[in-house]
C-alpha cells in the first residue's frame, strides 16, 4: 500500500510530503556527510604513508571485493528480511569499523594494510546495506513521485558529496592543540570522531521510521531463488545495457583516486585543496539535480543518458589536461552535472523496470556494478597511474568513457530509445496483456524475447 502525504506537495518537492521520506533522507545526509569526510581522511593517511598511486589504488579494491564476494547473498538478504533492519545491521557495522581506525590512528600508524583490513570489513557492510538502501525507497513514496524521490535522492546525495569532502579537509586541518590537548586526535582522528557523531544520527533516524516493507520473497535460499535477480537483468536488455554502461564509463573515466595527485603534485594544494577537487563534481551535480527537481524531463530519457555520458567523458579528459585550479574544479563540475542526468535515469529504470519482489536481488546484482566501476575503478587508476603518469591516465580513461558511449549507444538500441520512465513503459510484458492507458496504435505486448528481437531488428 503507497504512503499517504502528511503534507501537501509542493511543485517540484512532491516526495517530501511523506514524513518517511524526509526521515530518510536526513539520514543520508549525516551518513553520507561523515562517509565522505572519511574517505579524504583515509586517502591522504595512505599516500602520506607510502606517496604511491597504486596504494590509493588498493583502498578501492579493498571496498570492492565484499561486494563481489557477497553480491547474491546480500541480494537475497535484501528480500528475504525487512530491508529497515538490514540497513541497521549494516551501518552497525560501520561504527565499529569506524572506531577501529580512530583507534588506530591514536595508536600512531605507520603501515597501510591496517586500514585496508577495516576497508573490508567496510565493503562488507556496504555489500549489504546497498540493495536493501536502493529497494527500500519505492515503500517511502508511491509511484507517481518515484522519479521525484530518485532526483531529491541524488540531489542530497551530491550535496552531501560537496560538504563532505571539504568538511573532511577542513576538520584534518583544525589546529585541535588550542582547544584539547590530545595531539592524537589531530588529522585523521577528529575526522573519525565526526564520522561516528553522524553514524550514530543515521541508526536513530532509521530506526524512527514507520514503514515495514517485511519479507518480499517468502522462499528459502537456494541458488535458483539467490540467483534470480541475475538472471533477471540478463534477460533485460534495458537493465543490462544502464547497467554495463556505468561499469566501463566509470570504470574508465574515474578519477577520483588520483585527486591526492593532482592535488599534490599538480595543482600543489594541501588537503583543503583535495576537497575542493572531490567537492566540485557534487557541486555541478547538485546545480543540476536541482534544476531537474523543479523541471523534470518526461520523455527521450535514453538519448539523454548517452548525451551525458559523452559529456562526463570530456569533462574527465579537460579535468586530466588542467594545471589550473579553477579550470578543474569548472571540469569537474561539468562532469558531475551529466553524471547525475544519467544517475536519475538509470536508477529510475532500475527500480521501475523491476517488480517489488525481486527488487534486492536486482538491486545487488546492480552493486556489484556499481561497485565495480567505483571502487574497482579506483584500483584501475591507480594502476594505470603507477604506469603512465596521473595526467595520461586520466585523460586515456575519458577518451575511452566517450568510446563507450558510441559503442553502447550501438549495441543496445532498447536503451538509446527509451522514452518514458514509468513501469508500465519499462517492464516486460505478457503476451496478450492491453496496452497501457494512453499507448499508441503501434503499442504490441513486450516480452523479454520481444525485446531483445526488436534491439536485433534495430
Amino acid at each position: 500500500m503507497n504512503p499517504l502525504p502528511q503534507n501537501p506537495p509542493v511543485r517540484g518537492m512532491e516526495a517530501f510530503g511523506f514524513r518517511d521520506f524526509r526521515r530518510y533522507q536526513l539520514a543520508r545526509v549525516t551518513a553520507i556527510l561523515g562517509a565522505e569526510a572519511q574517505a579524504v581522511a583515509v586517502a591522504w593517511q595512505v599516500y602520506s604513508i607510502t606517496h604511491r598511486a597504486l596504494d590509493l589504488g588498493y583502498t578501492g579494491l579493498a571496498l570492492f571485493l565484499p561486494g563481489l564476494v557477497f553480491l547474491l547473498p546480500a541480494g537475497h538478504v535484501a528480500d528475504r528480511f525487512d530491508r529497515r533492519q538490514v540497513i541497521l545491521v549494516c551501518y552497525g557495522m560501520q561504527v565499529l569499523c569506524t572506531t577501529a581506525l580512530l583507534l588506530l590512528t591514536r595508536a600512531g600508524l605507520h603501515s597501510v594494510y591496517p586500514i585496508y583490513a577495516v576497508l573490508l570489513f567496510i565493503g562488507t557492510g556496504r555489500a549489504f546495506s546497498g540493495p536493501a538502501s536502493s529497494a527500500l525507497i519505492p515503500h517511502l513514496v508511491p509511484e507517481r513521485h518515484f522519479v521525484n524521490a530518485v532526483t531529491w535522492g541524488g540531489a542530497i546525495w551530491q550535496f552531501s558529496n560537496i560538504t563532505g569532502p571539504a568538511l573532511g579537509g577542513l576538520l584534518f586541518t583544525l589546529p585541535l592543540t588550542r582547544l584539547v590537548h590530545d595531539t592524537s586526535l589531530e588529522g585523521a582522528g577528529i575526522v573519525y570522531v565526526f564520522t561516528l557523531g553522524s553514524l550514530g544520527w543515521f541508526l536513530v533516524l532509521v530506526a524512527s521510521l514507520h514503514t515495514r516493507p517485511g519479507r518480499m520473497e517468502h522462499k528459502a535460499a537456494s541458488l535458483r531463488v539467490v540467483m534470480a535477480g541475475f538472471q533477471y537483468m540478463m534477460r533485460s536488455s534495458l537493465l543490462l545495457g544502464a547497467s554495463s554502461l556505468d561499469l566501463f564509463v566509470v570504470l574508465l573515466g574515474g578519477a577520483t583516486a588520483l585527486m591526492p595527485i593532482f592535488a599534490h603534485d599538480i595543482l600543489h594544494q594541501g588537503p583543503r585543496g583535495l576537497g575542493l577537487l572531490r567537492a566540485a563534481p557534487a557541486a555541478g551535480a547538485l546545480i543540476m539535480s536541482l534544476t531537474m527537481a523543479r523541471f523534470p524531463f518526461r520523455r527521450r530519457a535514453g538519448l539523454r543518458l548517452f548525451v551525458c555520458v559523452a559529456i562526463f567523458g570530456a569533462g574527465t579528459v579537460a579535468f586530466g589536461l588542467s594545471h589550473s585550479l579553477w579550470l578543474s574544479l569548472a571540469a569537474l563540475a561539468v562532469a558531475g552535472a551529466a553524471d547525475t542526468v544519467s544517475v536519475i535515469i538509470r536508477g529510475s529504470l532500475l527500480q521501475l523496470g523491476t517488480p517489488p519482489e525481486m527488487r534486492g536481488r536486482v538491486s545487488a546484482v546492480n552493486s556489484l556494478f556499481i561497485g565495480a566501476s567505483n571502487e574497482l575503478g579506483e584500483f584501475e587508476s591507480g594502476i594505470t597511474a603507477q604506469w603512465w603518469g596521473a595526467v595520461r591516465a586520466t585523460v586515456v580513461g575519458g577518451v575511452g568513457a566517450l568510446a563507450v558511449a558510441g559503442l553502447w549507444a550501438a549495441l543496445f538500441p532498447g536503451l538509446r530509445n527509451a522514452d518514458e520512465l514509468t513501469s508500465q513503459a519499462l517492464r516486460p510484458r505478457p503476451a496478450g496483456a492491453a496496452p497501457p492507458v494512453g499507448a499508441p496504435t503501434s503499442w504490441r505486448p513486450l516480452t523479454a524475447a520481444s525485446e531483445k528481437a526488436d534491439d536485433t531488428k534495430q
